[in-house]
């Protein structure tokens, strides 16, 4: 396929951007190769600037769980667009996409919207800190939870260990209030909380972690066991469910692990699309932000009535009845179909699916339990290889192993057929 186009945009995107990028996965630097440059998109499908036509799996990092400019998203935002596109003062439509966003997460009695991940995750520690009173706080190897300070350290090697900056412009004294943990490890866990006795506010974890590729926390019980430990130590347990929220379940992970956090974190499918992050979860907890509390958090653009209303047609299309049962069934499918494929070809490969994210792992290993497991023992190499190759067939993956790929509604039978043949005809050239 001819990619001129794109080879261009990227060549100038480069003179005036870092990177060429606005966001440093697009660049393409762990897969090799151009970036594409999208001129639309629609239901299971984009297309770039060439005119090339792809099936998507990355979804825009998993809102477009209908698909690409649903028509009644699109609508929506459309009637919403015509009567104002920012206020900078309430509207109606934020109360409307509360009560629905509580009525579906279980834990959440009180929410506060926002504009992005970030700052649903950075406002969710501040509160956990203003409302324990501690400073520091437990994250997990390879768990990312947007690029705010406290978040962007190292993770421990074998050990639980405090964070060591892992950005330029990270203080290496603001990073000590940060503590990481190997996933999986308990003892670790309880290990810092016996080294730093009443300092530890809270645990941040994804319940369905994306950003190492898909992992399998709960059949280890380590959910519960994050549970159990918070409610032992006085500290609050934070869901980020930035990604997996409305994407494994109509309530997100806390529902299909029955699993309840004290704080939730929510972005990405809530806004259909359009830029929107949240964060709630107990009344008591909740009630300390101000105007309500001292614990400070504003934003200009937070509660915009075009991604209230583009959250609003998306979230109540997700409650028909069967849609996440038809979802996960399509992206099972999909993924005994690679994996088989893998197996026909000798490529030795395991996935992890939960829900309707997954990731087709190159590797040994019977299973992938940790980031550490992914840098070690995947194929990384290979993966640049088929990715890039699977992009020349029209099947546009995250391009990089440490990612989710999420299935939408708008993906049809013949979308799931293709690709598993393009995977086969990838996979046999790749070992001849």
């Amino acid at each position: 396929m001819s990619i001129e186009q794109s080879q261009s945009d990227f060549e100038h995107a480069k003179r005036l951007l870092p990177g060429g990028v606005n966001s440093p996965v697009r660049a393409f630097k762990g897969v090799g190769g151009t970036p594409r440059f999208f001129a639309r998109a629609f239901g299971s499908k984009v297309y770039d600037v060439d005119g090339n036509a792809y099936i998507d799996y990355v979804g825009s990092w998993g809102p477009m769980i209908l698909g690409h400019a649903h028509p009644d998203v699109v609508r929506g935002v459309q009637e919403t667009a015509a009567k104002g596109m920012s206020f900078g003062a309430p509207c109606e439509l934020e109360i409307e996409l509360a009560e629905l966003v509580i009525d579906m997460v279980p834990s959440i009695e009180v929410i506060r919207f926002v504009n992005s991940g970030t700052e649903a995750t950075m406002s969710a520690l501040r509160l956990a800190r203003g409302f324990t009173g501690r400073d520091k706080f437990i994250k997990f190897d390879g768990g990312y939870h947007g690029h705010a300070d406290g978040f962007l350290v190292k993770a421990g090697s074998g050990a639980a260990t405090f964070g060591e900056p892992d950005s330029a412009g990270v203080p290496a004294d603001y990073a000590k209030l940060t503590l990481t943990a190997p996933f999986n490890d308990l003892d670790a866990v309880k290990r810092l909380f016996a080294e730093n006795r009443n300092e530890i506010a809270c645990i941040i974890v994804e319940p369905v972690p994306g950003n190492t590729g898909v992992m399998d926390l709960y059949s280890t019980g380590f959910l519960k066991a994050l549970r159990d430990i918070c409610d032992k130590e006085g500290a609050l347990l934070i869901f980020d469910e930035v990604m997996c929220g409305f994407r494994v379940a109509e309530g997100g992970a806390q529902q299909r692990f029955g699993i309840m956090p004290d704080l939730t974190c929510l972005g990405k499918i809530i806004g259909g699309g359009l830029p929107v992050g949240a964060y709630g979860g107990r009344e008591e907890i909740m009630r300390r932000i101000s105007p309500d509390g001292p614990v400070y958090q504003a934003g200009t653009l937070s509660g915009n009535p075009l991604a209230m209303r583009a959250g609003l047609e998306t979230l109540t299309r997700l409650r028909e009845a069967g849609f996440y049962d038809a979802l996960e069934q399509k992206t099972t499918r999909l993924v005994e179909g690679l994996l088989a494929g893998c197996r026909d070809a000798g490529v030795p490969a395991v996935a992890n699916q939960v829900g309707a994210m997954f990731t087709v792992f190159f590797t040994e290993l019977d299973a992938v339990r940790c980031g550490a497991d992914v840098s070690t023992h995947c194929d990384l190499a290979f993966f640049g290889r088929f990715f890039n190759a699977m992009l020349d067939e029209g099947v546009y993956l995250a391009p990089s192993q440490y990612e989710a790929a999420f299935m939408s509604a708008a993906h049809s039978d013949e979308d799931i057929d293709f690709t598993i043949e393009a995977a086969r005809r990838v996979l046999a050239r790749l070992t001849t």
